[in-house]
């Protein structure tokens, strides 16, 4: 029985928790590592059970609390080879945290994590797919302006992925952003709208997955439930509907419904 939270979720910061049954790992650190130890203890989940951090990117929103966390409890950290050069040279990895390269599939504690290149303008971005040891598929795929072949071709077949559904391209086109941040955040190294995000769910539809948790919304630039029904119409064009074909949950800021359990 696998169970899964996202704790925290978009720019304020993001954090992924994923029960390996003895323990578990986190996906990035975006808060201080006390508002992600308070979240742990809110789901039931003691911090020194922390198995593994597994980074996808060196942005401060997911990163803010690595260092901390990691050296406070000895908990190893993974990161792509040039993530991790950036942050050790940035002093987040530094003598105190036990550090660790990951460049392809990885065993441990009975468990996998591949990474996947995305496409996002930081040094290097990765997300994972991790097969849990019940056999489980949990995928993490965000921060990115599109979706990647090396995306596509890890994540098909998940059981369940965090997608990310960041903006309403007309929101965004419309809004109070500079006109530097919304190409940025449009460019082909931004973020996934929820039109994109929408057409990759259908793919990973008819590969099997059947759990989506929208992920790493905009709060200026999109509406929870204008993600949901970009998501459910998208997954309709198939015939395919909510509750007897697939799940579906919005990730709010701060995590406020426990976990998902599979």
């Amino acid at each position: 029985m696998a169970k899964v939270c996202q704790l925290f979720s978009g720019s304020s910061g993001n954090s992924i928790y994923i029960g390996l049954g003895d323990g578990g790992i986190l996906v990035d650190i975006g808060v201080s590592a006390k508002r992600c130890e308070a979240a742990l203890y809110n789901i039931g989940v003691d911090p020194k059970s922390i198995k593994a951090i597994f980074v996808t990117h060196e942005h401060n929103d997911h990163i803010a609390g690595v260092r901390v966390f990691a050296s406070r409890y000895k908990t190893p950290v993974f990161a792509c080879p040039e993530c991790l050069e950036e942050m050790r040279f940035t002093g987040v990895a530094d003598n105190r945290v036990i550090s660790h390269e990951i460049s392809g599939v990885l065993s441990f504690e009975g468990a996998f994590a591949e990474p996947f290149y995305n496409s996002h303008d930081s040094v290097a971005c990765v997300g994972y797919k991790f097969t849990l040891p019940d056999g489980r598929r949990i995928s993490v795929c965000t921060d990115t302006g599109y979706v990647t072949d090396d995306a596509k071709r890890v994540t098909v077949g998940s059981d369940l992925i965090f997608l990310e559904f960041n903006h309403e391209i007309s929101m965004l086109q419309n809004g109070a952003y500079p006109y530097p941040l919304k190409q940025r955040i449009l460019s082909s190294k931004g973020h996934l709208s929820n039109y994109a995000a929408g057409e990759f769910a259908k793919e990973l539809l008819q590969s099997g997955t059947t759990r989506f948790v929208l992920s790493h919304l905009s709060r200026e630039n999109n509406v929870p439930e204008i993600a949901r029904q970009t998501a459910v119409s998208a997954l309709s064009e198939l015939g395919a509907e909510e509750g007897s074909d697939y799940r579906l949950w919005v990730s709010p800021p701060v995590n406020e419904g426990g976990l998902i359990v599979l």
